[in-house]
């Protein structure tokens, strides 16, 4: 079974998941540099994990600090890393100016 990817609004800035929008990474990051954020991001929520099955409250808000600067540093959390404009992460996609366009997509499937 193959998983499409998701959505991605026109001007692309989100993707969208159940209906809801998320921010999408910074595309204008250098390969480097967003490779090396991805990591950071990887190891993070591993280290979330183990925390969790250790039971390690101290480790455990340590790893989601670490996971939130790497969504930050990709420009998934944080400023926008477009000029201007208000930001609808986690809005649903019907209730936003892409409503129009969502609509079109659910017709396709």
């Amino acid at each position: 079974m193959s998983r499409r990817a998701p959505p991605v609004t026109p001007d692309g800035r989100y993707i969208v998941v159940r209906g809801r929008l998320w921010r999408r990474a910074n595309p204008h990051l250098p390969a480097k540099e967003r490779a090396a954020y991805v990591r950071a991001l990887m190891t993070a929520r591993r280290a979330v994990g183990a925390a969790r099955r250790a039971g390690d409250e101290t480790a455990l808000a340590d790893a989601r600090a670490a996971v939130d600067a790497a969504k930050v540093a990709l420009g998934e959390r944080g400023p926008v890393w477009w000029a201007g404009g208000e930001d609808l992460n986690r809005h649903l996609a019907r209730n936003t100016r892409y409503a129009d366009w969502y609509a079109g997509l659910e017709e396709e499937d």
